[in-house]
């Protein structure tokens, strides 16, 4: 399942993690990494179920939205209603929850060590999601 931006979004969690000035010295690139993660898991299990259009892509601003919109947005990607994806609710409330303070993480003042934790747990848990859908 691993695509290669899956790959560089988990060597920057793992960088982050590992560096001895700590995560919040990786902040930023973790809010756009985590954001970039998010879109590209979406896009695979539209992948695997074989219903993304052919060159439609997820715009992470949309994830930001309320999940009705979102999916209205998602459903024009796709060639089957998004009613039938079980797991599309629980997918959205995590990237909803990983892209709501994308900007003020990536452009704001610092914030705390477990916020920035609370969204690499939250990126390792839509993983998850999509790999077992």
């Amino acid at each position: 399942m691993e695509n290669t931006i899956i790959k560089e979004v988990i060597d920057e969690i793992e960088s982050a993690l590992k560096d001895t000035k700590g995560i919040i010295a990786h902040q930023r690139r973790l809010a756009f990494s985590l954001s970039l993660g998010s879109v590209s898991l979406i896009e695979i299990y539209l992948k695997k179920r074989n219903i993304l259009k052919p060159g439609a892509k997820i715009n992470h601003l949309w994830l930001k939205k309320k999940k009705e919109n979102v999916k209205k947005l998602i459903s024009n990607q796709i060639i089957c209603p998004i009613e039938n994806l079980k797991e599309i609710d629980e997918i959205l409330d995590i990237c909803y929850k990983i892209e709501k303070e994308r900007n003020e993480i990536a452009y704001g003042k610092s914030v705390s060590e477990d916020v920035l934790k609370e969204k690499i747990n939250l990126f390792f848990n839509l993983k998850k999601v999509v790999e077992n859908a």
